[in-house]
């Protein structure tokens, strides 16, 4: 027996009104209250085969598409305010399998001070799929971060270890909303969540900004999954921590002197060039993105 959307709609019917809506409940689109900032909206998918296997726990991998985009918020030291799904799933599918994937979507959203308003769900032919929508709320002041705002003479600093994830924390994904406010309130210009690998998406900012970073192999933190995958595949710690992905700690550049009380780490700078440059203690290596990273597509 297939599931059937209207049996799925009134269950979420009979739940908590969410937070923040001032139109109609269960209405097509949502009608959300007034919001001070200034108003941030990402997109994300997550799709069995690809974020997740069908092992997965349907909570959890909600809960991962959710904190996806939520991460992309934190980038933006933004503050998350709703957030809408796009669900497709096969005719097979479990009506429990869709009812835990968007618990766990409204669970994560909740955890991080929004809630889930709305969304979409479709029968398809492929694997299930949840796109999770995410609208935040910039209230810093000036110009928000991006990831073409580095400037010359900034520290780059990032919010915790890499490396490792596929051996559990990609299901686990903790966005750093905390810490992207802190860090662009304390000078942070340029921000970017961690999701295809370090040094790719540090290469990526530094392209955008048109300039160069200089990264200090000394100081990366990686994380102690990075190692332990390490000794199955013969890899060294820090190719993990700078290519495997799926982290979703924060980098950012700012001032040197900020660094300091940021609660971040230090691992390198920003230089005037073009590219990514790995500073051992005894050389200096140009990274390319044929070295490493998650490249859709590619």
């Amino acid at each position: 027996m297939s599931w059937s959307e209207d049996r799925i709609h009134r269950a979420l019917g009979a739940g908590a009104r969410p937070r923040g809506l001032a139109g109609s409940r269960g209405h097509d689109a949502a009608v959300l209250a007034r919001i001070e900032g200034l108003p941030v909206v990402c997109v994300d998918a997550c799709i069995e085969g690809v974020h997740f296997t069908s092992a997965v726990s349907p909570r959890a991998a909600g809960g991962k598409a959710c904190a996806r985009a939520l991460s992309d918020l934190a980038a933006t030291a933004a503050r998350p305010r709703a957030v809408v799904l796009a669900l497709s799933v096969p005719r097979q599918c479990s009506e429990a399998w869709i009812l835990g994937a968007i618990a766990g979507v409204r669970a994560m959203a909740r955890a991080h001070g929004a809630d889930l308003v709305g969304g979409d769900l479709a029968a398809a032919t492929g694997p299930a799929q949840c796109t999770v929508t995410a609208l935040g709320e910039y209230a810093g002041a000036g110009r928000p971060p991006g990831r073409d705002r580095a400037r010359a003479g900034q520290a780059v600093v990032l919010t915790g270890p890499t490396g490792g994830s596929i051996l559990g924390r990609h299901l686990r994904i903790a966005p750093r909303i905390e810490q992207g406010i802190r860090l662009h309130a304390l000078g942070a210009t340029a921000l970017m969540d961690v999701s295809d690998g370090l040094a790719w998406d540090l290469f990526r900012l530094a392209r955008a900004s048109s300039l160069r970073i200089e990264l200090d192999m000394s100081a990366v933190p990686i994380h102690r999954d990075a190692r332990k995958l390490a000794r199955r595949t013969g890899a060294a710690p820090w190719e993990h921590a700078l290519h495997d992905g799926e982290d979703h700690e924060l980098v950012a550049t700012m001032p040197k002197l900020a660094a300091t009380r940021a609660g971040a780490r230090p691992i390198g700078r920003v230089v005037r060039g073009t590219g990514l440059e790995l500073v051992f203690a005894d050389k200096r290596v140009e990274w390319s993105p044929a070295m490493g990273g998650w490249k859709h597509g590619a």
